[in-house]
């Protein structure tokens, strides 16, 4: 008998040890348990887009048709328009290279936050999260705490990831975590105007009632309803899992491969090829649709983002580039710039290139997480962090009938300048009783200097982690660690040189801005959940050493 108990105490022990070794295992396997069962996904299916007139209004001056395409986590350095390219140049963007050289490049723009959602929200509504509350990016249930532990779980030298329980408790359901219905968005301004809408691919700004595209301005809306690109096991996908990314595995147990069309991906169905294609075929769908009535096309793009999916014909057009997760990458842009050139020749073979302004640009800096050391390159830092690498993004602007070609501006500008720039370019009004943050861009666009640029502070802020940038200096603040950073971004465009100490007037200067900006706004909808460790210098494939910089990320 007691043989038998010692037996039984000592399986016991031994799978309690088994389980807790494979812990990490059993939770992904239970996210993908829950994430399979979730919804139920149709088979694809044909969109029925809303057919505008056959033949434009005889003797009337049309407004520009107006295109806003934006990347997802795409690095500075992915386009060789800035003389870089994916794997050291091997990988070219020639259309996206060929939108740059058509019209305006904004050498110094600035993406609204160095995490996607609420760069989306200030694209949209013009405005600071300080007048929104939408600070921070939703993410799924159960994301914050599952990569904190994964994060936890690794050797990779960082600090350990902070959960906020009492903010998770607090934080309404994902779905609802999203931009006020209070909040006018540019969509709701054309559409006032007389425009028709229409939103395809990804949103993350809410998506109960009330949140959804279709609720914010857009007639009608190709949803991403979840993140895969193709199924895990289509014999035409070429998948790279990065085992040394906790965000990564938590990806790949959660996403599924499905799209929705004007609900709130509530009624789902699979995509109909490779994502970045698919929208891509849909968004030349809307243009044919639409080519007789003004129309605003927001093509909201998935890539770059994780999980890394590329076409088995584009992972072998880029040749053999090492390492492999580079390769797919690397694919991953090659069809990001197809899908630029096959909307510019759209709009060429209908007959409307010179009369819309394509704007172009990604929603934050490239991720570290990937494991890719050169993504923002010359820029120190990236996404989740406020320094350039985690800000920077391209801004192309084309428009034939007012931008000439090759137009270089070097005014600091930002994602709060898009709504109030798409506003003008319809020649709608922006929204009565609104504080718009942003700038019309137009006047830099075309040179017009009857209206003179009058702005030379941007701000960026995610919990107590805050930057401002006025003239050429630039100030981060964080109180995890209690730090902060002085640039001169004239003489230090890549944040080298810490002149916090030794410059404490105009530390002092900038800091006053930063106080001011935030007691003048309200606190964010909702609070952070997790504090991520991130390392300023090196990626997450690389090991982090006593010494090396990092901050905590608040989300």
């Amino acid at each position: 008998m007691k043989k038998t108990l010692i037996t039984s105490l000592l399986v016991i022990v031994a799978l309690g040890a088994v389980a807790w070794f494979n812990r990490i295992d059993l939770m992904l396997a239970m996210v993908k348990f829950k994430s399979e069962r979730e919804y139920v996904v149709a088979p694809n299916r044909a969109i029925d887009w809303e057919e505008g007139p056959t033949a434009r209004e005889a003797g009337v001056d049309q407004p520009p048709n107006i295109i806003l395409i934006l990347a997802d986590d795409l690095g500075y350095n992915d386009l060789s328009t800035f003389g870089g390219g994916v794997a050291g140049g091997r990988v070219q963007t020639p259309n996206i290279d060929q939108l740059a050289e058509a019209g305006a490049v904004f050498a110094q723009s600035y993406a609204g936050n160095a995490t996607c959602a609420p760069s989306r929200a200030m694209i949209m509504t013009g405005r600071y999260p300080t007048r929104t509350g939408f600070e921070f990016t939703p993410t799924p249930s159960g994301m914050g705490p599952m990569v904190g532990a994964v994060i936890d779980s690794m050797d990779t030298g960082l600090p350990p990831g902070l959960f906020n329980e009492a903010g998770a408790a607090e934080a309404p359901p994902y779905e609802q975590q999203g931009l006020p219905t209070s909040e006018v968005t540019v969509a709701e301004v054309l559409r006032d105007k007389g425009y028709y809408t229409a939103h395809i691919g990804k949103w993350h700004l809410g998506r109960s009632e009330g949140f959804a595209p279709i609720d914010q301005g857009f007639d009608e809306s190709l949803l991403m309803a979840s993140g895969l690109y193709l199924p895990e096991d289509d014999p035409d996908v070429v998948n790279a899992k990065l085992d040394f990314d906790p965000i990564d595995k938590f990806l790949w147990a959660r996403m599924d491969y499905a799209a929705s069309f004007n609900n709130r991906g509530e009624e789902r169905f699979k995509p109909g090829g490779y994502l970045t294609d698919y929208w891509t075929d849909e968004a030349i769908a809307v243009i044919r649709a639409n080519r007789n009535r003004p129309f605003f096309l927001y093509l909201a793009h998935w890539g770059t983002h994780t999980p890394l999916q590329a076409t088995r014909e584009d992972y072998e057009a880029v040749g053999d580039i090492q390492p492999h997760h580079l390769r797919v990458y690397a694919a991953m842009v090659r069809a990001l710039d197809r899908s630029i050139g096959r909307i510019n020749q759209a709009l060429e073979e209908e007959g409307l290139a010179d009369n819309t302004l394509v704007i172009f640009s990604s929603d934050n800096g490239g991720p570290g997480y990937i494991g890719l050391p050169d993504i923002n390159a010359p820029f120190r830092g990236w996404k989740l962090s406020n320094f350039e690498g985690g800000l920077r993004v391209p801004l192309f602007m084309k428009w034939p009938q007012r931008i000439a070609p090759e137009t270089l501006i070097d005014t600091p500008v930002a994602h709060i300048d898009l709504m109030p720039t798409i506003t003008a370019a319809a020649g709608a009004q922006q929204p009565k009783n609104v504080t718009i943050d942003g700038r019309d861009l137009l006047p830099l666009a075309t040179g017009d200097a009857t209206q003179p640029w009058d702005r030379d502070t941007l701000f960026w802020q995610s919990g107590y982690y805050r930057a401002v940038r006025h003239g050429d200096w630039k100030l981060q603040v964080s109180d995890n660690p209690a730090k902060a950073w002085l640039y001169n971004l004239a003489e230090d465009p890549t944040e080298q040189r810490n002149l916090a100490q030794s410059r404490t007037d105009k530390r002092d200067e900038l800091m006053a801005l930063l106080d001011a900006h935030r007691a003048s706004g309200r606190k964010p909808l909702y609070p952070y959940i997790v504090e991520m460790p991130v390392a300023i210098d090196k990626t997450l494939a690389e090991h982090f050493e006593s010494g090396d910089e990092y901050i905590y990320w608040p989300n």
